[in-house]
């Protein structure tokens, strides 16, 4: 059982929940809690390690409880948390698929991957400026998505299908693109990429001048954070191509 804070293992644990370069040196990744380490489970993830807290009775290597809270980043410390390898698609693919460009809040990351695998999304692929899916924050917010849902480093010109850039006040009312004078006819025969840009500043207007078709999504004040934003589109965009 391991009872000092000092041991080895734990001081690495903490340079990955840490530190986004450390994460990327070594690959890997950390999430807290019996919840997330049984998505993982069930998304068929195998931990590199698992450590649980003395007398839990839960499967790991046993660790003195204050020593695990110690190790963890929940404010009420954890009975369990676990290493995982970062897993990278080669490439984003469809027919849903969610790119995000400067989101910088990792929260938001995370809640989008929890919409994404909510709404039946193919793979979430991340641009620059992008906050880490890996991160400890974004990691809980996924609620365990993170494990179901595909990621992918992509450019603008590697999404696939039609991209619809999600802009604030700007271009056709999300609802309308089905018009079949507008964009097609059959929306359950096409790849669709949703792209969704910063909380502060949007997308920029060359990933704008990338996109097939701009839209916004009609409300009454200015802008909805990114996680908002990309949830009510992503819902659209599926019950849209929902076979018929």
């Amino acid at each position: 059982m391991i009872t000092s804070p000092h041991n080895q293992k734990l001081k690495e644990i903490r340079k990955l929940r840490q530190r986004r370069r450390w994460r990327e040196r070594a690959g890997q990744f950390v999430a807290e809690g019996e919840d997330l380490l049984r998505s993982a489970d069930a998304s068929g993830w195998i931990a590199i390690e698992r450590y649980v807290a003395a007398g839990s009775g839960l499967e790991g290597v046993e660790v003195e409880p204050s020593v695990l809270a110690s190790a963890s980043g929940l404010s009420s410390g954890t009975r369990a948390l676990a290493v995982y390898e970062e897993r990278w698609a080669p490439a984003p693919t469809g027919p849903l698929c969610v790119y995000l460009h400067g989101v910088h809040d990792p929260g938001n990351v995370g809640a989008v991957l929890r919409s994404a695998q909510a709404f039946g999304a193919s793979s979430v692929a991340l641009g620059p400026g992008t906050a880490d899916p890996y991160s400890p924050k974004a990691v809980r917010a996924s609620m365990g998505a993170v494990f179901a849902v595909p990621l992918a480093r992509a450019e603008v010109r590697e999404l696939p299908g039609t991209k619809i850039a999600l802009v604030p006040g700007t271009g056709e009312p999300l609802d309308t693109l089905w018009r079949s004078d507008y964009v097609f006819v059959s929306p359950s025969a096409k790849v669709l990429t949703l792209l969704v840009g910063s909380e502060r500043d949007g997308l920029p207007d060359e990933v704008v001048a990338q996109a097939h078709h701009v839209a916004h999504i009609p409300i009454a004040t200015d802008s909805l954070n990114a996680a908002m934003a990309a949830t009510i589109a992503l819902y659209e965009l599926s019950r849209r191509m929902a076979p018929e």
